[in-house]
């Protein structure tokens, strides 16, 4: 019996490849010492795979920093503005487009899907031209090959790669971006040929657009782009891998009929209705990978669940054509469990991480194949029976509260515009007020006194008084700045999702679950086993002492609840919208409480609610209608003076700006500097926004300092289509990341900036 694993996380167990990259990047090392980190890490995986008995097993899902750059790096098809003309694009031109550098911008960074990874956009027009410019896939079998491991090497398919593009500045509007199919293909088709030529017998397209609500002419295109590469396949076994959600009927249909085609990859955890169109009708002799185990979550497979399912698909497909895989690649998920030593042992018997979720797909095959392993399933069950019956899941009292909240829809008693007006004599601020969006640079010195609290190695005092000097710190660096609405710069939190979590009840830690989210950039999300509830104020002795060390207003900062769930592995035993209800009355209790320790503007982040938008549009309204309820349930207790802000990272929200302006925040920032001020296209449009506003001005995920002139032009653009009068002017996210150095210089800059455009204003008058 056949397994299959669709990709596998690249950081290292230990994220060895991030600690590679930062040296890399700071200069301590060199290429060689990244390249080498690299190959280790990428045998490493391909001889666990290979030892459990997994019998396709990818290549070329390893990546130095996302899979679609590298097609982007394969294609050649680099921006001008990176000064490439031609040959094998190296290291340098290939964080460039990542990262930016001294004299141009990165390329545009956006949410893969509905995960909390980023991929970098392609920037695609008629004037691109396309050339095989990286041979990273071929160069990467052939290393799984003298390892004595074959591997089935992964390409990002050309459609999905094209429909993931977005237009490069200057192209026409109307310019179909399918048009340029004809153009990439001849540079598929010289890597299949290569990889034919190395000795490849499989290959994979991931082709994850199937599972989008696609019109005709982009699903025509997919059938075109595999008749043209059906000569160019023949002789290979070629696997279409979908990934994600359920595939539409339509689809399912141009997938199945695809030419030169001999197997297809499905979700089955995200996509329970595609198993309906499977058993419908599967075309006879081709191979189905039945994704039953799930690449994005860290519990353990239900496996007695799981070969019910696969044993109904082998009457589909038959026993030899049936293969066992995950539901998508295990990026997603947290590398190994065998990392995790001091997690609670009850709670460790119900998950798996990467490593483990391997072990399961070829358990899963074996019994497919009548070898059960009885110890294996055996232990499953027993932990799964733990799981649903255990009393720490379950609180009475918190199932109670959130099924009380069905009757209302908590919105503030007065309109934002009253709200406003209360607020700004209390807050007396100019027009355009800066702020910044919460953190600050978490120095080595602060990480240091963080970690030595948390091992118990300095005292509660000299810890409190170590965070007090650092808030007084960032308290009086603001102040020289003249920034007129302060954060105290979070120096005692590790993480936006974490340090909540770390509070709240019903949240389990790991010490090593760490997921990529971009770049070198990891995140370790909390999970979210049980009833969510807070036991006592988390935020509000660091807020109100940061209050009292200046007069200027201090934003008290939260994460919203949309944001903790969507940044955290959930429980997949009950709906995510009852998860996310718990966590808004929790966050509910705090934002009282900060309100009543005198905190009178109270930042609630809602970075997340766009990337857990359902990837199908039929599926919008119902995740939309309550992740803005939750966000309101928040803080629809406060007084009206009480200025209530959020915040939103990367993405595209042009298409739900109704819900935003529905959350009624009295503010709402947004990243904006990385996507071309596309978020400000909306207002340009027509929608009316009355509530204060402040798209970043500048982007914080890159070291480059912003002039004073280009903010003042980014102030002057916003002020074309936005009132003067709700306008704010902050960076596009959090300043965690960045260094001292970058940060003052910038933020001196952003504030400059505004005091120019408010002379011009009163000038104007």
């Amino acid at each position: 019996m056949a397994s299959h694993i669709v990709g596998y996380p690249r950081m290292g167990p230990k994220r060895e490849l991030k600690f590679a990259l930062e040296s890399f990047w700071d200069g301590k090392s060199s290429a060689e010492d990244l390249q080498k980190v690299s190959s280790d890490l990428r045998s490493d995986i391909w001889k666990q795979m290979s030892s459990a008995g997994i019998k396709y097993i990818p290549s070329n899902t390893f990546s130095h920093y996302d899979q679609v750059l590298d097609t982007t790096a394969m294609l050649g098809a680099v921006p001008p503005r990176y000064g490439y003309s031609s040959g094998e694009i190296g290291l340098d031109v290939y964080f460039s487009m990542a990262r930016g550098n001294a004299s141009v911008p990165a390329m545009e960074m956006t949410k893969w899907f509905d995960t909390n990874y980023h991929y970098i956009v392609p920037e695609l027009g008629p004037e691109v031209k396309f050339s095989y410019a990286s041979h990273k896939a071929v160069n990467e079998y052939k290393e799984a090959k003298a390892l004595g491991v074959e591997t089935v090497p992964v390409l990002v398919g050309p459609v999905s790669y094209l429909l993931l593009s977005k237009l490069a500045k200057g192209v026409d509007k109307s310019f179909d971006l399918l048009s340029l199919l004809p153009k990439i293909l001849p540079v598929y088709k010289e890597v299949i040929s290569e990889l034919k030529g190395a000795g490849a017998t499989w290959i994979q397209f991931d082709e994850p657009l199937f599972v989008m609500d696609l019109e005709g002419h982009k699903l025509q295109a997919f059938s075109g782009a595999y008749a043209e590469l059906e000569s160019t396949l023949s002789g290979l076994n070629v696997l279409v891998e979908t990934y994600f959600a359920d595939i539409p009927a339509e689809a399912y249909k141009t997938l199945t009929s695809l030419k030169g085609v001999t197997a297809f990859g499905f979700d089955l955890i995200r996509g329970t209705k595609t198993l309906d169109l499977i058993k419908a009708g599967f075309p006879e002799g081709k191979y189905l990978f039945a994704g039953v185990v799930d690449g994005r979550n860290i519990w353990a497979n239900d496996l007695a669940a799981s070969l019910i399912t696969l044993q109904s698909l082998e009457g589909v497909a038959g026993k030899d054509k049936l293969v066992v895989s995950t539901s998508c690649s295990l990026l997603h998920t947290a590398v190994d469990l065998v990392n995790e030593t001091k997690l609670d042992a009850e709670i460790k018997s119900w998950l798996a991480f990467a490593a483990q979720k391997v072990v399961e797909v070829d358990a899963l095959a074996k019994a497919l194949a009548g070898q059960t392993n009885e110890g294996f399933f055996g232990a499953n069950a027993e932990a799964l029976s733990s799981r649903r019956s255990s009393p720490r899941v379950t609180n009475e009292a918190v199932q109670k509260a959130a099924a009380a909240l069905k009757g209302s829809d908590h919105r503030r008693a007065t309109e934002v515009s009253a709200r406003l007006d209360a607020q700004q004599k209390k807050l007396n601020l100019p027009i355009l007020p800066t702020t910044t969006i919460g953190s600050f640079p978490q120095t080595v010195e602060l990480r240091r006194v963080r970690r030595e609290y948390k091992a118990k190695k300095i005292s509660e005092e000299d810890y409190v008084k170590a965070i007090k000097e650092e808030i007084k710190k960032v308290v009086d660096i603001q102040e020289d700045l003249d920034i007129d609405v302060l954060v105290h710069g979070e120096p005692e939190r590790n993480d936006m999702v974490e340090y909540f979590g770390e509070q709240l009840s019903g949240f389990a830690f790991t010490a090593n679950g760490w997921v990529q989210s971009y770049g070198s950039r990891c995140v370790k999300p909390p999970i979210i086993y049980g009833d969510v509830s807070r036991p006592k104020p988390m935020t509000v002795f660091w807020s109100s002492t940061a209050q009292s060390m200046t007069k200027r207003p201090m934003k008290g900062m939260l994460t919203g609840p949309v944001t903790i769930l969507n940044w955290s592995f959930v429980r997949n035993d009950q709906p995510r919208h009852e998860t996310c209800y718990q966590i808004a009355l929790a966050i509910k209790d705090e934002v009282e409480d900060l309100e009543k320790g005198g905190i009178g503007v109270i930042q609630i982040d809602e970075a997340a609610l766009r990337e857990g938008l359902p990837l199908r549009k039929a599926e919008h309204s119902f995740y939309l209608d309550w992740a803005v309820h939750s966000f309101r349930i928040t803080n629809c207790g406060v007084e009206d003076s009480t200025q209530i802000h959020t915040h939103m990272c990367y993405s595209n929200f042009n298409d739900i700006i109704h819900s935003i302006i529905d959350m009624d925040a009295d503010v709402i920032t947004i990243e904006n500097s990385r996507s071309d001020e596309k978020l400000l296209s909306v207002f340009r449009e027509g929608v009316k926004y009355g509530a204060g506003i402040g798209p970043g001005v500048y982007d914080i995920h890159s070291p480059r300092i912003p002039s004073t002139d280009e903010i003042a032009d980014r102030i002057n653009k916003m002020l074309a289509v936005l009132e003067q009068n709700i306008l704010w002017v902050n960076p596009d996210c959090g300043l965690k990341t960045r260094k001292y150095t970058e940060v003052k210089p910038a933020l001196k800059n952003m504030v400059d900036a505004a005091k120019l455009i408010r002379s011009q204003l009163g000038s104007a008058k």
